[in-house]
């Protein structure tokens, strides 16, 4: 084995990692230094010390893994045990699809693991952890049985004629598998489907918009393939319209409806343009009692920041405009870029712009498979907000 590495890193930084914040940006190594992607680095900042993977591209240069010790393929079978510990409340209920591992949350940096079933989805979130996959692979299968480990490459790793998934161990999942939540069964692609098949994310959420459901109407904007509408039609929802301009999405939402034998004559799905959607609703002052948002992440970076709050403002005042008097917005964001009181002035200028006053009745954040450590508040990126919708007085 070569001598590691080491890196002494300015003392500015000292409290910011005695904290246990795992990111070093590039700006604070020497532009001088140069290691393959995956490289175990001792980390030094004063009298503090851990050992960092070394990234050679993006801005996070390093992200500690460890305090006490040079991380081995043990190291990590723990930290995937301590993980699985975590979530078993969510087996308790019945859950067959939650995440695993939440990179930092579960102190592997750069690494998520979503469980499907027998399932297995990794995504990484840092070149250098190509370098972890063979002890990643070897923990998961150690701690619990699976049919396959699947490897999902995001959006801007793919070439033209990528797959967007490989098999690294095991057999191929099929094209579609059903998985329980909350004992509502999905039908999820985990070859091809958003995110790694289904918006994990906001299982609780979705189960509030359950109890606040009965003898609605629900407009259900971005719907994907209709989690949040199979709850509101459980809700006893009078009516649910799901809209999303994915293609195959009508289809695979109606499907998930009549899988779970809820009435179908109570649910629409509109393929359509949602802010295109929505201004022609307003044209038309149709009106719903009860409007979920949500869209995509609207920023990637911190240049992004001022057009998503821009484009978010816009959205959550033409939803606003399309809510019955006394009704509900349900609305959510998940940049990171935007805070949580960010996010909530964005709904007051909405609200300002739209001549409507919101009382928020609840506030959430990451469920318990989305840990967020209180010294890295970055983890923090799901907003999730109710509010009643009244006129100005």
């Amino acid at each position: 084995m070569s001598k590691l590495r080491e890196i002494q890193l300015p003392t500015s930084l000292k409290d910011h990692l005695v904290r246990g914040h795992p990111w070093v940006y590039r700006n604070h190594v020497p532009q001088s230094l140069h290691l393959p992607s995956g490289s175990w680095a001792k980390v030094r900042c004063g009298g503090w010390s851990g050992f960092g993977l070394w990234d050679e591209s993006g801005s996070i240069a390093l992200r500690i893994f460890s305090e006490q010790q040079l991380p081995d393929a043990k190291w990590l079978r723990q930290q995937v045990q301590a993980a699985w510990e975590l979530r078993s409340p969510l087996r308790a209920k019945g859950c067959t699809a939650y995440r695993w591992l939440f990179g930092e949350g579960d102190g592997l940096p750069g690494i998520t693991v979503d469980l499907y079933g027998d399932f297995a989805v990794i995504q990484t979130y840092m070149e250098g952890a190509t370098a972890l996959l063979d002890w990643l692979v070897e923990a998961l299968r150690a701690v619990h049985p699976l049919k396959g480990i699947l490897l999902r490459s995001r959006p801007n790793e793919l070439r033209e004629g990528d797959e967007k998934t490989q098999l690294l161990w095991g057999k191929p999942a099929p094209d579609t598998i059903v998985v329980q939540e909350h004992r509502l069964l999905f039908e999820v692609d985990l070859q091809t489907g958003q995110k790694t098949g289904l918006f994990l994310d906001h299982r609780e959420n979705r189960r509030l918009v359950e109890e606040l459901s009965d003898d609605r109407t629900v407009l259900n904007c971005f719907a994907y393939t209709g989690a949040f509408s199979l709850y509101a039609l459980r809700g006893n929802a009078c009516h649910v319209t799901s809209v999303d301009i994915g293609k195959g999405l009508s289809a695979a939402a109606e499907k998930n409806v009549a899988l779970n034998d809820l009435e179908t004559q109570k649910h629409t799905f509109v393929t359509a343009d949602c802010f295109k959607l929505l201004d022609d609703y307003i044209q038309e002052k149709r009106l719903f009692d009860l409007v979920i948002l949500d869209p995509p992440s609207f920023a990637k970076s911190k240049q992004n920041r001022y057009a998503a709050l821009r484009g978010y403002t816009k959205l959550n005042a033409m939803a606003l405009r399309c809510v019955s008097p006394g009704g509900l917005l349900v609305t959510a964001s998940c940049t990171s870029q935007v805070s949580p009181e960010a996010f909530k002035e964005v709904i007051a200028a909405a609200g300002a712009n739209s001549g409507k006053r919101i009382q928020i009745i609840h506030e959430a954040g990451h469920a318990i498979d989305h840990p967020v450590p209180a010294q890295f508040p970055e983890g923090r990126y799901l907003k999730f907000v109710v509010g009643k919708v009244r006129n100005r007085g």
